[in-house]
C-alpha cells in the first residue's frame, strides 16, 4: 500500500476541553477546522510531519469508545479495497463510498480492532488543492 499522508484521529470524552488543551496548553497550531450545521465537530492540528485530528465522533455501534483511529491517505481507495479483500485477512467495516464532505473513504480494522480509515482525496478537493481568489 502506498500511503501518501497520515494522521492520528482522537475522539476525546470532552471535545471542547481537549481542543482547548491541545491548542492553548500544548500549543499546537490549527491546520483546519470542520463542522456540520454550524457546529464545530473537528479540528486538525499540525503535528510535525503529520497531523492530529480531534473530533466528536462517537463510538462504533456495539463498541466502547476507542481513543485512536489511523487515517491513511491512499491514491486509489477502490483498488486498495479489491487488494485487501483478495487477501482474505482484512475485516472490512465499510466499503468505499464518497462521503458528504467529498472524500472517498473505506473503513477496516486491524486484528486487535483498531479502526483504520483509508481515504482518497479527489482532484479539486480543498485538502488537495485550495486556491484563494483575492480582491485586487
Amino acid at each position: 500500500m502506498e500511503v501518501l499522508s497520515s494522521r492520528v484521529l482522537l475522539s476525546p470524552l470532552d471535545f471542547d476541553r481537549s481542543r482547548r488543551w491541545y491548542i492553548d496548553v500544548l500549543g499546537l497550531r490549527i491546520y483546519r477546522e470542520f463542522g456540520a450545521n454550524g457546529r464545530l465537530t473537528g479540528v486538525v492540528l499540525f503535528l510535525g510531519g503529520g497531523f492530529l485530528e480531534l473530533n466528536r465522533a462517537g463510538a462504533p455501534a456495539g463498541r466502547d469508545a476507542m481513543a485512536m483511529t489511523l487515517w491513511l491517505q491512499v491514491p486509489n481507495v477502490d483498488m486498495e479495497h479489491d487488494r485487501l479483500v483478495a487477501t482474505g485477512d482484512v475485516r472490512i467495516v465499510s466499503t468505499p463510498s464518497t462521503m458528504p464532505w467529498g472524500l472517498r473513504e473505506m473503513w477496516i480494522e486491524d486484528p486487535d480492532g483498531v479502526r483504520i480509515v483509508l481515504v482518497e482525496v479527489p482532484e479539486g478537493h480543498p485538502i488537495r488543492t485550495r486556491l484563494e481568489v483575492g480582491e485586487k
